[in-house]
């Protein structure tokens, strides 16, 4: 019978080889979960979590607009999601929120985000907005058109991707997209926040306190 010898060094080597790809696998499960973070900016307090990510890519318009891009009009859409972790329902008044633009120490610039109607109006008349739009401030929506058959499918198609509703259930969340007309100027993301200061807790009436969110690090990804 043949004699099988015991190699000690060949069974260290397999378990080290064994070791480094469980930790090379462990190490891309860990990057996968945390990715998101490292693309959006968030705040949390008092049960609401809002995390924002500006869509600053013309890539990630492709699959929610077939018609026409608001990027290429010179909106930027930020992708917003509330999530409430407390045991009361959370009303955000969406019409109260602001992007903060900083030009400089003084000079500071407050953008109410558009809604469908306004957006489609800026994407699909580019020329006649430019007259009247060479800086801050703009004129909310730009001029009005007439709403065609091409006017009604890009605006169904801002409305669908936006936020659709503005309560938030207790331990549910909601999320959509916000647009605001930057001018083609996306640069001033990179000295940008988010601010929401209506946000109302339906049962007990109570206000919680502002949400102001640096979007500086999630403009720069």
């Amino acid at each position: 019978m043949r004699k099988v010898y015991y190699n000690p060094a060949r069974k260290l080597t397999s378990f080290l080889l064994l070791f480094v790809a469980l930790l090379s696998a462990a190490g891309k499960a860990n990057a996968q979960q945390t990715a998101p973070l490292k693309t959006s900016a968030l705040e949390s307090h008092e049960g609401m979590t809002i995390s924002a990510q500006p869509w600053t890519n013309p890539a990630l318009y492709k699959d929610k607009f077939h018609k026409k891009s608001p990027y290429a009009a010179g909106i930027v859409a930020l992708q917003v999601m509330f999530r409430n972790d407390s045991d009361d329902s959370l009303k955000v008044n969406l019409e109260r929120i602001r992007l903060n633009l900083t030009f400089s120490e003084e000079d500071h610039q407050a953008l109410n985000p558009l809604t469908s109607d306004q957006a489609a109006d800026v994407i699909l008349k580019p020329g006649a907005k430019n007259v009247a739009r060479s800086r801050f401030p703009i004129p909310i929506g730009g001029p009005k058109v007439g709403h065609d058959k091409k006017w009604v499918e890009v605006e169904q198609e801002l409305r669908e991707a936006g936020v659709k509703a503005s309560v938030v259930a207790p331990h549910s969340s909601v999320q959509g997209l916000l647009y605001f007309d930057l001018q083609n100027q996306f640069d001033l993301l990179n000295n940008a926040r988010l601010y929401v200061p209506d946000v109302v807790a339906l049962e007990t009436n109570h206000g919680l306190l502002y949400f102001e969110i640096d979007l500086s690090q999630a403009a720069s990804h």
